[in-house]
C-alpha cells in the first residue's frame, strides 16, 4: 500500500475480507500524524493507549519510537524517526520512511488526538473480546481431564474482569481546586447531616461519633478474640445500612445513596442462611437459639414473619463462597457495583481469603493490599474482620492492642482504621470464684453486674481521628449491639444541670 488507503464509513478497509477484525487504519494514521506534528499532542494520547493497542503492527512500531523520543525531551518528527525505522520491512512495504512524512502531511486535525486514541482503545477492546471468545470456545471444546468446566468459567471470568479494568484513563494527577471543592463538598455533606459525620452511618450514634461515619475509600479492620462478638457487630452495621438505603441524586449530581448504602457481605466463615438467621433475631428481636430450633411463640412467630417481608426490600447482598482468592473476591464486589450499586463492603473475615504468596506473611500482606485497592479502586469503605494472635489471653488486661494482630503488620500498616471488639463480661464469667468464698462471689457478682450487657469497641488507629474507645450496649440472645444510656440519659427528662 504506497498510499493513504480508502476507508468506508466504519473504519476498516474496503479491500478488508468480511471476517477482519475491527480496526480503523485511518484512525491510526490520523493519531501518528498528529503527534509527529506536534509532540505535545502525545500526552493525551499516551493516557489512553499505547502500542499494544494499534491493529497494524508497523504504526505500533512507529508509535513506540516516537513515544521512546518524546519520553527523553527528544523530538519526534518524520527526520528524526526516519534513522530508527530504515530497516522495518513493513515500512518499506509502506513507501519507506517517505511514509512518515505522508503521515504528518495528512493529519488534519491536532486537537482531535483524545478521540482518535479513543477510537483506538475500542477497536482494540473489541479484538480482545474476539479472542478471547475464541480462547473460551476452543477450551470448552476441548474434552480434559484436568480442566473442570467450573474452573473454566472462573478463568474466563477472571479474564473479562482483566479487560475491564483496563483503559481508566481519568486517573492520574488533579489540580488543587479540584481536590479542594471535593474537600468542601465532603464538608457540606457532614454539615447537611447535622455536623459530626461526613460517611455513612453505621447506626450506632457513638461510635459515628468517634469515626465521623464509614468514609469513601477507606479500609477498617474490625477484629477480635472468638466470641467478643465481631460478626455480629458487622452483620449490625451491615444490616443499618442497608435498612436505611435512600436512592437519590447525590451533590455531584448523579443518582446514587443519599442515606444508607447497598451492601455486599462476603460471608467466608458462615453460610448465608446462618447470616440471614442471625440478622432476623436482631430484626425481630427473637433469640437466635429459638429460630435454630423453631421454638417460637404466636406472637414471636408473627414478629419473624414481618421482619423477613421488611428485610425482602433491604439492598444486602451476601457471597457465602469459601476460600475466596482476593482477586476473585475483587471481581465479585466489581460486578456487583455494576449490576446493582454498592455502598459498603464486610469481609468475614480476612484470614480466609487466598492469595497466590507461598509465604503466610507474604499471603496476608498481598490480601490486606487487595482489600485496601478495592476501597479505592470502588470508593467504598471496606470493613474486614480479623482474628487477634492467642498472645491476648496471657496478659492480665485482655483488652487487645495492634501488636495483636494476627500474621502481619500490613494489615495495621493498610488500614485506615483498627478498631477491636473487647468484652469484659466474656473474661468476668470464667473468673467464677467457689460458692463457698461468699465475700470472693459477692465481689464477682457486683462486677459482672456492672458488666452486664457492655461491649466496648477500641479504636486502636485512625488516619483521619482520634483513637479512644466507645461503650456499646450488647444483647447476645439476639446478637446485637447499640447505642448504650449513660447514665444521665436514664429516667427520662432529667435536668442533667447545664
Amino acid at each position: 500500500m504506497n498510499e493513504i488507503a480508502a476507508f468506508n464509513a466504519t473504519g476498516i478497509e474496503e479491500s478488508g475480507a468480511s471476517g477482519e477484525l475491527p480496526h480503523s487504519i485511518e484512525a491510526e494514521q490520523q493519531l501518528l500524524g498528529a503527534i509527529l506534528t506536534n509532540n505535545d499532542m502525545y500526552d493525551r494520547a499516551a493516557s489512553i493507549i499505547g502500542p499494544e493497542h494499534f491493529y497494524d503492527p508497523v504504526h505500533a512500531r512507529i508509535y513506540e519510537v516516537a513515544a521512546a523520543r518524546i519520553s527523553k525531551n527528544a523530538l519526534a518528527s518524520p527526520v528524526t524517526l526516519k534513522a530508527f525505522l530504515e530497516e522495518e520491512e513493513g515500512l518499506k512495504e509502506l513507501g519507506g520512511t517517505a511514509y512518515l512524512a505522508r503521515l504528518a502531511g495528512a493529519a488534519i486535525s491536532t486537537f482531535a488526538v483524545r478521540d482518535y486514541a479513543q477510537m483506538i482503545y475500542d477497536f482494540a477492546i473489541r479484538r480482545e473480546l474476539i479472542s478471547l471468545g475464541n480462547d473460551i470456545a476452543a477450551k470448552a471444546q476441548l474434552v480434559d481431564v484436568k480442566s473442570e468446566p467450573k474452573e473454566q468459567i472462573v478463568e474466563a471470568e477472571q479474564s473479562l474482569y482483566k479487560l475491564a479494568e483496563q483503559g481508566q484513563t481519568e486517573s492520574g494527577f488533579q489540580s488543587f481546586l479540584k481536590s479542594v471543592t471535593e474537600a468542601v463538598n465532603v464538608a457540606n455533606q457532614a454539615y447537611q447531616r447535622g455536623g459530626g459525620m461526613a460517611g455513612i452511618s453505621t447506626g450506632l450514634a457513638d461510635l459515628d461519633k468517634q469515626l465521623g461515619g464509614l468514609h469513601p475509600s477507606d479500609l477498617l479492620i474490625l477484629a477480635g478474640r472468638p466470641s467478643m462478638g465481631k460478626t455480629s457487630l458487622a452483620t449490625n452495621i451491615a444490616y443499618n445500612v442497608a435498612k436505611a438505603y435512600k436512592k437519590g441524586i447525590n451533590h455531584d449530581g448523579v443518582e446514587g445513596a443519599v442515606d444508607g448504602g447497598v451492601v455486599g457481605f462476603f460471608s467466608l466463615e458462615m453460610s448465608a442462611e446462618q447470616l440471614a438467621g442471625r440478622i432476623l433475631a436482631e430484626a425481630a428481636e427473637i433469640s437466635s437459639h429459638k429460630i435454630r430450633q423453631g421454638d417460637f411463640q404466636e406472637d414471636e412467630f408473627r414478629r419473624f414473619v414481618e421482619a423477613a417481608k421488611e428485610l425482602e426490600s433491604c439492598p444486602l447482598y451476601i457471597d457465602d463462597t469459601p476460600a475466596l482468592p482476593i482477586s476473585q473476591l475483587a471481581a465479585r464486589a466489581r460486578r456487583l457495583k455494576r449490576s446493582y450499586g454498592l455502598d459498603l463492603l464486610v469481609i468475614d473475615y480476612l484470614q480466609l481469603c487466598r492469595g497466590t504468596a507461598e509465604n503466610r506473611v507474604n499471603e496476608i500482606a498481598e490480601i490486606s493490599m487487595g482489600m485496601k485497592a478495592i476501597a479505592k479502586e470502588l470508593n467504598i469503605p471496606v470493613i474486614a474482620l480479623s482474628q487477634l494472635s492467642r498472645q491476648v489471653e496471657s496478659r492480665d488486661d485482655k483488652r487487645p492492642q495492634l501488636s495483636d494482630l494476627r500474621e502481619s503488620g500490613s494489615i495495621e500498616q493498610d488500614a485506615d482504621v483498627v478498631m477491636f471488639v473487647y468484652r469484659g463480661e466474656y473474661y468476668k464469667e470464667r473468673e467464677k470464684p467457689d460458692e463457698s468464698d461468699l465475700v470472693a462471689m459477692e465481689t464477682w457478682q457486683g462486677e459482672m453486674a456492672n458488666l452486664h450487657g457492655k461491649a466496648e469497641v477500641i479504636v486502636g488507629k485512625q488516619r483521619h481521628g482520634p483513637i479512644g474507645t466507645v461503650n456499646l450496649s450488647f444483647e447476645p440472645q439476639f446478637t446485637r449491639f447499640g447505642n448504650l444510656v449513660q447514665q444521665w440519659q436514664q429516667g427520662g427528662d432529667q435536668d442533667v444541670g447545664f
